[in-house]
C-alpha cells in the first residue's frame, strides 16, 4: 500500500460530502456498542439521499465475550464474508461462544443486514479490507463513528481505558482518506467516562485550530425512538446515556459497575464530525504509534512501551484470572 501521499489529501467539507455521496459505510470503531452511535449519523445522510449501510467491530467487550481481542472470521458464526476483515451480519450472527454480535442486535432492530470489520490484522489490512468491501457495496463514503471521544485521546491520559480499537481504527481511517471520502464522528461527549470534558475540549481545540471541524447533528425525534429500541437489544452503557439524556432524563450517573463517573450535557446527543487526518497528525499519538503494526498484539505491545495500557491488555488479565480460578 502506498502512503507516501497520504498527507497531502484533504477531506471534502461536510456539506460537499452530502451533496455527492450516493452510499456511505458506517462503522462504530470503538467494538462492543459504538454502532448504535451511528444511528444519528445514518439519518442525516439519509435525510440527504445517502443510502446507508451501518457496522462496527468485531470485538465485544470480556462481559459479553469472554474470549480477549477480537473475533477472527474463522471464529464467528452466521456470518457472511466479503473478504476476510469485513463480514455481513444478520440477526442471528455470534461468536463462537455464542455470544451476540452488538451488529447483530442493530440487523434485528434495522431488519437488514449489517456490517463487522475485523481489526486484528493491523491498520493497513484493514483500510485494504474496507477499500474491498466498499467497491463491492458500491460505497463512496466511509464515516467512522466514535462513541464518548476517547478516540481523541491524546495517550496520557489517566481515564483513557481502551485506546487500542480507536487507535487501529483512527490510523486506518487515515490511511483510507486517500481511497475515498471519509469523516470522523464523535458522539455522547464524554459518557464513555475515559476522557474529562477538559481533555476531550483540549482535543477539540487542537481539532479547530488546524480547521478539522467539519460539521455537527443532533438526535431527531425519529432517530431517537429507533436508538431506544437498539439500546434494548444492544449491551451498551456509553451509547445508552446520551439517547436517556436526550428522553429529557438529566442526571449525574455512573458506568462500569460504578467504576466511572459520567456528566452529561447537551453536547452529548450531538455528532461532532471531524477530519480523521487532523485527529491522526495533530491528536492522536496511539494512532501514531500503531500506524505500521501487523498485528493488534503488535500494536498493543507498541502502546505498552509508550506507556500506554490497552483494553486486550486488561481482557487477558481478566482472561488468565478466570483460567487460574
Amino acid at each position: 500500500m502506498d502512503i507516501s501521499n497520504l498527507g497531502d489529501v484533504k477531506t471534502a467539507m461536510l456539506e460537499e460530502i452530502l451533496k455527492n455521496s450516493k452510499k456511505a459505510i458506517l462503522l462504530g470503531i470503538g467494538g462492543g456498542g459504538d454502532v448504535v452511535g451511528t444511528l444519528p449519523t445514518a439519518n442525516l445522510l439519509e435525510t440527504n439521499g445517502t443510502k446507508c449501510v451501518l457496522g462496527g467491530l468485531s470485538w465485544e467487550r470480556f462481559t459479553i465475550d469472554p474470549d480477549p481481542g477480537p473475533r477472527k472470521l474463522e471464529e464467528a458464526r452466521c456470518v457472511r464474508a466479503i473478504n476476510d476483515v469485513v463480514w455481513m451480519c444478520n440477526k442471528d450472527s455470534t461468536t463462537r461462544g455464542g455470544a451476540r454480535f452488538a451488529e447483530a442486535g442493530m440487523a434485528e432492530v434495522l431488519g437488514e443486514e449489517t456490517l463487522l470489520v475485523d481489526i486484528s490484522c493491523g491498520p493497513a489490512e484493514v483500510c485494504e479490507g474496507i477499500t474491498d468491501a466498499a467497491e463491492k457495496l458500491g460505497a463512496d463514503l466511509l464515516v467512522g463513528i466514535d462513541v464518548g471521544g476517547d478516540a481523541l485521546g491524546k495517550g496520557y491520559e489517566k481515564g483513557l481505558m481502551s485506546p487500542l480499537a480507536d487507535a487501529v481504527m483512527t490510523a486506518a481511517l487515515y490511511m483510507q482518506n486517500s481511497r475515498m471520502s471519509v469523516l470522523m464522528g464523535i458522539f455522547g461527549f464524554g459518557s464513555d467516562g475515559e476522557l474529562s470534558r477538559e481533555e476531550l475540549e483540549s482535543s477539540f481545540s487542537v481539532i479547530a485550530r488546524n480547521n478539522g471541524m467539519l460539521g455537527s447533528w443532533g438526535i431527531s425525534r425519529k432517530t431517537l425512538e429507533l436508538m431506544q429500541r437498539a439500546v434494548r437489544v444492544i449491551p451498551t452503557e456509553a451509547s445508552r446515556e446520551p439517547v436517556e439524556y436526550a428522553k429529557g432524563v438529566f442526571r449525574p450517573t455512573s458506568i462500569r459497575k460504578g467504576r466511572r463517573k459520567v456528566e452529561l450535557d447537551i453536547r452529548s446527543t450531538v455528532t461532532f464530525y471531524v477530519d480523521p487526518r487532523v485527529v491522526y497528525e495533530k491528536v492522536s499519538v496511539p494512532a501514531q504509534t500503531v500506524f505500521g503494526c501487523k498485528t493488534l498484539e503488535e500494536a498493543s505491545a507498541k502502546l505498552n512501551e509508550a506507556g500506554i495500557r490497552t483494553e486486550l491488555d486488561i481482557e487477558m488479565e481478566l482472561y488468565e484470572n478466570i483460567a487460574e480460578d
